[in-house]
């Protein structure tokens, strides 16, 4: 399957809904794995380049997230791709593009949080 190398280099990203586990079939909630048999998470973030904004759907293992990702939490992707997808269901073609990244890293100050 084709895999697109996303550049977020001039881009701002910022978290639009925590992580939260990706379900892999609703009906049963059973939760997605990785290859590794690492859970995968999933992370709504708000995506700002080119003078356009888009909330992307992001998948990660658990691994992978790092830091506190509240809402509004400025964060940096590492290895994004995008990858098409296309699907038949009950003769219905569908079509999109998944998002996923090998980490999602907080970039809010650290030590604001000392009690």
């Amino acid at each position: 399957m084709r895999q697109i190398p996303v550049d977020t280099s001039a881009a701002t990203v910022m978290v639009a809904k925590p992580a939260q586990p990706k379900v892999r079939d609703r009906r049963t909630g059973e939760i997605a794995l990785d290859a590794d048999g690492v859970k995968l998470m999933t992370v709504d973030v708000m995506f700002a380049a080119n003078d356009d904004v888009e909330i992307l759907s992001i998948a990660v293992p658990e691994t992978g997230i790092s830091g506190d990702l509240a809402m509004g939490t400025p964060v940096a992707l590492t290895g994004l791709i995008a990858r098409p997808w296309e699907n038949e269901f009950n003769g219905q073609k569908r079509h999109g593009i998944a998002f996923r990244a090998v980490a999602v890293t907080s970039l809010a100050a650290t030590g604001a949080k000392a009690a």
